[in-house]
């Protein structure tokens, strides 16, 4: 048997690599297979931001596909643990896939009936904390409702979990940026994560309620964070 193996140049943004399978002469009078091409992902490089990504989540059947959308600034937090902004119809396939124990929902606005609807078809429990959004400089962020959400947070009985608001990224950030200070982060890590999900739109008032943050009467729960299944 005899294979032959082209490489494209290594300047394309994928590679393609062609076998040929030759069969042996007894053989020859049956067909040949066409070539088959396989196609490689480019590598990743150090410039690639880990946080900047769009995901498209697909499967399909022999007579049409179903598309799975994340909600809008989706990432993994940790081990059973999942922030985005406010989900949509278009999204409750992708939640499904995460097998979502609780919603922990940072908004005052009520939940809609669509997404009511959704969380009774699928079992899912609502942990809301009403936290008014504001772009006010020195508008303190209610504490007491963050430590409340905090401890919905790390009780390991509501994982798998999803923390929204409504974009994802003010107080959903704040909130996960006190998970992170329970976790032991130093405040650079705390201050890059949240400003990668706030961009250009990241408050001075956030930071500095995460940085004052104490996280002391949270030091004796254990945080065995996995994504346990139902």
């Amino acid at each position: 048997m005899k294979q032959h193996a082209t490489v494209a140049s290594t300047a394309d943004t994928c590679k393609t690599i062609e076998i040929a399978v030759v069969e042996r002469q007894h053989h020859r009078s049956q067909p040949l297979l066409p070539p088959q091409a396989i196609k490689l992902s480019p590598v990743p490089t150090a410039d690639d931001n880990p946080y900047d990504f769009e995901v498209n989540y697909s499967c399909a059947d022999d007579n049409e596909e179903d598309f799975f959308i994340p909600p809008l600034n989706f990432a993994m937090v940790d081990n059973g643990i999942f922030r985005s902004g406010f989900p949509d119809v278009d999204n409750f396939s992708f939640l499904q896939t995460l097998g979502l124990r609780s919603i922990i929902y940072l908004c005052p606005e009520p939940y809609p009936e669509a997404n009511m609807e959704f969380l009774k078809e699928n079992d899912i429990r609502l942990f809301q904390f009403g936290i008014k959004n504001s772009k006010e400089p020195f508008v303190n962020i209610p504490e007491e409702k963050i430590r409340e959400a905090l401890g919905v947070l790390i009780d390991v009985r509501n994982h798998p979990v999803l923390i929204h608001c409504k974009r994802g990224k003010h107080r959903t950030g704040c909130l996960v940026g006190c998970l992170r200070k329970l976790q032991k982060w130093c405040l650079t890590s705390v201050f890059d994560e949240y400003q990668r999900f706030a961009a250009a739109k990241a408050r001075v008032s956030d930071q500095r309620f995460m940085e004052l943050f104490d996280a002391s009467s949270f030091k004796q729960q254990s945080l065995p964070f996995s994504c346990s299944k139902r």
